[in-house]
């Protein structure tokens, strides 16, 4: 599967790393941007894209109101962590140490409890598990306490003007005013800094598309509403091509001589090639059982599957299902995959 989302799921992770920074504006001496734009003209000039689009007057003044520059922004963008050039992984049994802990789960478990009826009735509309939205909604946001209050606008129009990525944060701020046109106020539409707001941390043009009214009170508010937020994760991972009824992955176990090197995929993706390279190539439960993998669970004989062991032999292993992709495409990456498979079964074991 090749993610569509994934620029809006990468940007929320990054962005999670910064979550809550202050603001700071850039120097009156300093609002022109790389390529010698001062600031308040690309500003115009984004205000005409959005009346172009359809969005009101009224709505472009409220929302840009006394825009600046955001200096705090910038430097964030421009320092994300991670590096093309890097080479190691991290151990994975430290990130899961820190990210599927007891808080988490505890949160999670209590999150489900008191939602229960209600996140049956998402998934059984959706074929997406409720564990896997509450994972989804605890790695976000924390279950919803940590969602970022950096002004959204702001935000896209500094990173827009900016230059580096132009287009992306132009057409992000674009979807934001008309966000903002359903009738949510300034105040409420904050986030992080590369602009994901909200529980599930949605960029504006993933809202536009997979934000889903949850109790039918004819809006989709997934600031506030945790059954607009379940629902509309639960759409995201439809839309990502979940496989209802069938798990993320199974733990593994194998003899200490198994090669895994000679189950090493050929292919190279399209996408996110790093954290595909580090899967096998694919195979059927059956073909794996076959070669020596023992599940320690359940699966189905013809179920494609990819085994991972992310820490080496003698570690914990896995094989995975065409699931773990979808929540690859919610943020590519396997530490943040594999940890929110881990949660969500912890979340209702």
């Amino acid at each position: 599967m090749i993610p569509r989302l994934l620029p809006a799921a990468a940007l929320a992770i990054a962005a999670l790393a910064t979550l809550g920074s202050p603001p700071a504006s850039v120097p009156a001496t300093a609002q022109v941007s790389a390529d010698g734009i001062p600031f308040d003209a690309y500003l115009e000039l984004l205000k005409a894209r959005a009346r172009a689009a359809g969005v009101r007057e009224e709505t472009l003044d409220r929302m840009t109101a006394g825009l600046t520059p955001n200096s705090r922004v910038i430097a964030l963008d421009n320092n994300q962590p991670g590096s093309a050039t890097s080479r190691g992984f991290p151990p994975m049994s430290s990130y899961i140490a820190t990210h599927v802990d007891a808080a988490r789960i505890g949160g999670g478990r209590a999150v489900y409890a008191q939602h229960r009826d209600q996140l049956a009735r998402i998934e059984a509309q959706y074929g997406v598990p409720a564990s896997i939205i509450v994972a989804i909604f605890g790695h976000e946001t924390s279950y919803g306490r940590v969602k970022g209050d950096f002004d959204l606008a702001r935000s896209l129009a500094t990173l827009a003007w900016e230059g580096r990525r132009r287009e992306l944060f132009a057409g992000e701020f674009v979807a934001l005013m008309k966000i903002a046109e359903k009738g949510y106020d300034r105040s409420q539409l904050v986030g992080s800094y590369a602009g994901a707001f909200g529980n599930p941390q949605f960029l504006p043009s993933v809202y536009l598309r997979i934000a889903t009214d949850g109790d039918g009170d004819g809006r989709a508010d997934i600031m506030s509403n945790r059954a607009d937020t379940f629902a509309s994760i639960a759409n995201y991972f439809r839309d990502a091509g979940w496989r209802a009824g069938q798990p993320w992955g199974v733990r593994a176990s194998v003899d200490p001589s198994f090669d895994v090197a000679s189950y090493r995929t050929r292919l190279v993706s399209p996408v996110c090639p790093r954290v595909h390279e580090r899967l096998s190539r694919w195979m059927t439960v059956a073909e794996w059982r076959a070669a020596g993998v023992v599940l320690q669970r359940p699966l189905a004989d013809d179920v494609m599957a990819a085994f991972f062991q992310p820490d080496g032999p003698g570690t914990p292993a896995w094989l995975l299902t065409g699931n773990y992709r979808a929540i690859l495409e919610y943020n590519c990456s396997s530490y943040y995959a594999l940890s929110v498979g881990l949660l969500a079964d912890e979340i209702v074991n």
